[in-house]
């Protein structure tokens, strides 16, 4: 599953091709975790500091974040920032699978900026990332679940 969860970053730039669910959900599931354990720190260490900070000059405890907190938003937002690229590859990738064009991403972010639109356009861009590729080889390429003609761990 590590492989997978890797495979968008060795293919960081790649919008050809085909990607399975496992790929996909795999980086999918290593973002939640990456972003879940900046926000786990970000959340102690900006309150920890702060009610320190306060705490030295004589101050009662507050909930305010301190530069911790600060420091890791910024981690977050690198890290979203090197990864905005891998994410999009791997989506488009995975509706190649689906034997769709990678442009109906671009459609479904359009769709999602509009109020109440937005929120039927995700449901629908996930239902169509949980469903199967197409069988065999399609106009993208050939299948990533079959091993002979796949070149995914190349």
């Amino acid at each position: 599953m590590l492989d997978y969860m890797l495979m968008p970053f060795r293919r960081y730039a790649d919008f050809r091709g085909r990607s399975r669910r496992m790929e996909f959900w795999s980086f999918t599931l290593l973002n939640v975790i990456v972003y879940a354990v900046i926000v786990i720190l970000a959340l102690a260490m900006g309150l920890s500091f702060s009610a320190f900070e306060n705490l030295e000059n004589g101050q009662a405890p507050s909930a305010a974040f301190g530069g911790g907190f600060m420091v890791l938003v910024g981690v977050g937002g690198l890290y979203a920032l090197a990864t905005l690229v891998p994410n999009i590859a791997v989506a488009v990738r995975r509706l190649h699978d689906r034997d769709m064009s990678g442009w109906w991403y671009l459609g479904f972010s359009v769709l999602g900026m509009i109020p109440f639109v937005g929120w039927i356009a995700s449901i629908a861009f996930l239902v169509i990332l949980f469903l199967p590729g197409t069988p065999g080889h399609n106009r993208f390429g050939a299948d990533p679940k079959d091993p002979s003609g796949a070149d995914v761990f190349a």
